[in-house]
């Protein structure tokens, strides 16, 4: 029986054969993508499942047009890398699961034209001799942060543990008992500390540590006194905490090293958007800390990386140490964390790297995204709460504008969003499906709206 490409397939004498389909030119197209067997698989796969369907009395009607589309449906999904962008419009900003920081337009730019190519990552142009990686980014880190030296891993864990490891293997490190955090993926700072060789010394109480607790578990092995930022959980009530500024008082009366894991690493003040102010990599160094840890991809708004800033003489011994290559970053890590500090550097990061932006984001700005959205497809807009998330400022919460979507149920609406060709991560808050502007990046309203369209319509 002789069919157009639209003609239903009733029987399985109405099935075309793998030969007949293979002259189709839209599968001549796919073909050139994917490769002639790949697609002589995926034919006969999807004439199988069709054939399958008939014989089980599948009321479904099909055709050549949809036999093509269902091949090219399945090429597509299984050659789909399964790292793919989405759109974040849970209002977390730097959000884990997701990728955490998002990197500005030279951040990207960066790592197109070093990655697209050689580069000088060990070679002096100068002198037309190897040269050292590190270089290309410890003057940048220097400069920006007021910092003696510098150097990069790829995070911060691994920061702790080569500093631990350079410094204070088989002596002893004195740590309060309420810094012992837990970071993510279970990974407890104790099991960090301990796997580099340190003995570890805990004082104080879970909610008081007080300067005299350090002083009394001073030794001959004592070797650093540290101090662990506790960036994802707040303690309140009756609590107290030695300052930096005191600890490396003791820690350099005693000649003992002091040192600052300070996680989220904020150079810029964060009091001044409305959140409560997180310390700085600059105050931890103006506060006598001897070295001073933090993640690149978190408040500093770049890729990840562990920074590792301090006194000259600590790091050259970082530096030298064999975890120093086993650890090292690769060419677009470096290339990606030069740019967003040049962003600090020029003194145009609130508006440039997409975390600071999103931070600084005013709500009548948020409001007017949300308002665009009831005008197109009804709904309506509640306040909200966006917060900073990636462990930093955990409790404290950025003012939005919610937009509501007006579905029938919140869960399908969530999975239906999740379904787009570039997925939009929602939020169902009091069984409403809720779409945050503040971390949607401003390339992406018009795709939010698109796919908002097609789940409405």
């Amino acid at each position: 029986m002789t069919h157009d490409k639209t003609t239903p397939i009733l029987t399985f004498r109405d099935l075309p054969s793998v030969n007949s389909l293979l002259d189709e030119s839209a599968i001549h197209l796919l073909v050139e993508v994917y490769g002639r067997e790949t697609v002589l698989t995926e034919v006969r796969h999807v004439l199988q499942e069709t054939r399958s369907d008939l014989q089980n009395g599948n009321s479904d009607l099909t055709s050549i047009v949809f036999l093509i589309q269902q091949i090219s449906q399945n090429l597509v999904e299984k050659f789909q890398l399964s790292l793919r962008p989405v759109i974040n419009a849970t209002g977390v900003i730097l959000h884990t699961n997701l990728g955490r920081a998002p990197l500005s337009e030279a951040a990207l730019e960066a790592v197109q034209q070093v990655a697209g190519s050689y580069s000088n990552l060990e070679f002096d142009l100068e002198t037309g001799t190897r040269g050292k990686r590190q270089q290309h980014i410890e003057d940048l880190v220097s400069e920006v942060i007021g910092a003696e030296a510098a150097m990069v891993v790829n995070n911060n864990a691994a920061g702790v543990m080569l500093t631990l490891s350079a410094l204070a293997s088989g002596q002893e490190a004195v740590i309060s008992r309420g810094q012992l955090v837990e970071i993510g993926g279970g990974f407890r700072m104790p099991d960090v500390m301990l796997q580099s060789g340190v003995k570890l010394v805990e004082v104080g109480t879970t909610n008081r540590t007080r300067l005299a607790d350090y002083e009394r578990a001073i030794r001959s092995e004592t070797t650093i006194l540290m101090q662990v930022h506790p960036s994802n959980f707040r303690m309140i009530g009756f609590t107290e905490s030695v300052p930096l500024s005191e600890l490396a008082t003791l820690a350099h009366q005693h000649n003992l090293l002091c040192i600052d894991d300070l996680g989220s690493g904020a150079l810029l003040d964060t009091a001044i958007y409305g959140l409560e102010h997180e310390p700085t990599v600059q105050e931890s160094l103006a506060a006598g800390a001897d070295v001073v840890l933090f993640s690149g991809d978190k408040l500093l708004g770049g890729p990840q990386a562990g920074i590792i800033v301090g006194k000259r003489a600590v790091l050259d011994r970082l530096k030298k140490h064999p975890l120093a290559r086993t650890l090292r970053v690769d060419k677009m890590t470096i290339a990606a964390l030069a740019a967003t500090l040049d962003h600090y550097r020029r003194g145009n990061a609130t508006t440039h790297i997409p975390i600071w932006s999103m931070i600084a984001m005013p709500l009548p700005q948020l409001r007017q995204i949300a308002e665009h959205w009831v005008a197109l497809f009804g709904g309506f807009i509640v306040d909200g709460e966006s917060v900073v998330g990636g462990g930093s400022l955990p409790g404290h919460t950025l003012p939005t504008a919610l937009y509501v979507v007006p579905v029938a149920s919140a869960t399908q609406g969530q999975i239906a969003l999740r379904d787009y060709n570039i997925p939009i991560i929602a939020r169902v808050t009091e069984n409403q499906l809720v779409l945050d502007p503040r971390t949607i990046l401003p390339s992406q309203i018009e795709i939010v709206t698109a796919a908002l369209r097609q789940l409405l319509n």
